[in-house]
């Protein structure tokens, strides 16, 4: 018998997300934890596997749709079934489709009540009877094709159309759509940018007076406003404070300059992972969550590193940091950060931990405060490197100083918990050898 496949709640709380492609073509038989279909959340590209093998009857939303969680995206059978009328079949599952849902969404609901009603609704024939007619032949004149959908401003294209656009150096809202409902294609952007030496040689318009500037708009992207949903419940709901040390850097940049000097490469900022993973291991109070039931504890040490983007900040979750050595940390952080630019990160691999580290050294900024992401505990902001004179036994001497600025969530972690936190962070860098073991 026909069952349904439903939009799953890929990210927690997500109400919505875009049904990226499909994997399995209409008709084609799956196996057992093959993947169907490829979701994009706003973080992340996931695969929707099937839980047992199966056929895909038919699908009912196209690549690039927006979808709500838990509505219908395809029909699926048992291996080797088939059904002769999938209409009828929808309809007793409670589903009634006239096409294959586009961008907009909306052509997918729950079947009508009224039968009369559903079959009036998908006859082609079923014109008003003062629709206008052609004269000669009777039949009703075509209307003028639809403007590209748009929901709220946004004009619904296709991943890819819309990536070429931007490289193409042209904006969607200037192309027609061919695709369903106005949907901009691919091949509209082609056409568009096949076209555009031609326009620019036709004949310059008559000049006209210069309109008064208006300020330019960068339309927001799904994750842009994920993050700024997430930090805003972070400040709004965790009670921040605020701790900073500065760090003798010296021997934390020699034996880094002494790593590199092998087949090994690895940044400042590995090696401050490695130690924040190593002083969660001497105070394990730090490695904790805030739920509304219980302050969680955890076994392993998994932290997130801030990556920035083009569509915005990501945080990827670098596992069980104390089993991995500073070598292996720089590699697993330079594969989350290479796909988080590119989009290609799973939903699993942005979720857990219970510290972010963020570092803007490289900007020469030297100090900063940053917002923890929830549900983590703490976030640490990472500085410049300096050189500035020390006093060292008495004398005046030139030193490498690095600033840490560690923001804190009052709830599950107390201000002497994280002093302790930070003192043996500090000691760790300031004795990086002990990072090796």
């Amino acid at each position: 018998m026909p069952t349904l496949l439903r939009m799953p709640e890929v990210a927690a709380n997500a109400t919505e997300a875009v049904l990226a492609d499909w994997l399995v073509a209409e008709n084609a038989e799956f196996a057992a934890s093959d993947a169907i279909a490829t979701v994009e959340t706003e973080k992340a590209i996931v695969d929707v596997e099937a839980d047992d093998a199966g056929v895909v009857l038919r699908r009912l939303v196209e690549p690039g749709s927006q979808v709500e969680v838990g509505a219908p995206i395809a029909v699926l059978g048992t291996p080797g079934e088939s059904v002769d009328d999938l209409d009828a079949a929808l309809v007793a599952l409670g589903v009634a489709v006239t096409a294959p849902v586009g961008p907009e969404r909306g052509d997918l609901a729950d079947a009508s009540p009224d039968p009369a009603a559903d079959t009036a609704a998908q006859d082609p024939l079923d014109a008003p009877v003062d629709a206008p007619v052609d004269p000669e032949s009777g039949a009703p004149l075509q209307e003028e094709a639809p403007a590209p959908v748009r929901s709220n401003g946004r004009v619904f294209t296709s991943p890819l159309a819309r990536k070429i656009a931007k490289e193409g150096g042209l904006l969607v809202e200037d192309i027609t759509g061919t695709g369903p409902r106005g949907r901009i294609l691919r091949r509209d952007v082609e056409a568009a940018l096949a076209a555009a030496p031609s326009q620019s040689a036709a004949p310059a318009p008559t000049p006209a007076p210069t309109p008064a500037p208006t300020p330019a708009e960068i339309p927001h992207t799904r994750l842009r406003r994920a993050v700024a949903a997430r930090l805003t419940e972070s400040k709004q709901t965790a009670p921040h404070f605020y701790l900073r040390t500065t760090v003798r850097a010296d021997a934390l940049v020699a034996l880094r300059a002494e790593i590199n000097d092998g087949d090994v490469r690895v940044s400042l900022n590995d090696m401050v992972v490695k130690g924040v993973a190593a002083a969660h291991r001497a105070v394990p109070e730090m490695n904790v969550v805030w739920t509304p039931d219980a302050v969680r504890t955890f076994d392993t040490v998994d932290i997130a590193v801030a990556v920035a983007t083009d569509r915005g900040l990501m945080t990827p979750v670098v596992r069980d940091v104390t089993s991995l050595t500073v070598g292996a940390v720089a590699e697993r952080v330079r594969d989350l950060a290479g796909r988080a630019r590119d989009g290609s990160l799973k939903q699993d691999e942005l979720e857990g931990g219970t510290i972010s580290v963020t570092n803007l050294g490289m900007y020469g900024v030297e100090e900063f405060a940053a917002i923890i992401n929830p549900p983590h505990a703490a976030i640490l902001a990472v500085g410049a490197v300096r050189d500035e004179p020390v006093v060292e036994d008495g004398l005046v001497v030139p030193g490498k100083l690095m600033t840490l600025t560690l923001s804190v969530d009052h709830r599950p972690v107390d201000g002497v918990v994280a002093a302790r936190w930070l003192a043996a962070l500090t000691q760790l860098l300031e004795r990086p050898f002990r990072l090796l073991t």
